[in-house]
């Protein structure tokens, strides 16, 4: 959880709305599963071969919320 918690910050951190929005959302407890894992996987389509250091956070972020959720 404290792994899922990091990449949270990181997203909510990037000042991209696409995640930062949802990422925040969750850090504050809104937990709203559906919006957050979309809005990854539409980051992780965007940009996500970018090179930047999100690149892999979108991947691992989708394992960690389906082992949890």
């Amino acid at each position: 959880m404290e792994e899922l918690r990091s990449i949270m910050e990181k997203f909510a951190a990037s000042g991209w709305d696409l995640i930062s929005i949802p990422a925040h959302a969750w850090l504050k407890g809104e937990n709203d599963k559906d919006t957050l894992i979309a809005s990854i996987k539409q980051a992780d389509r965007e940009c996500g071969s970018c090179g930047c250091e999100l690149d892999p956070l979108y991947k691992r972020s989708l394992e960690l919320l389906n082992e949890i959720c």
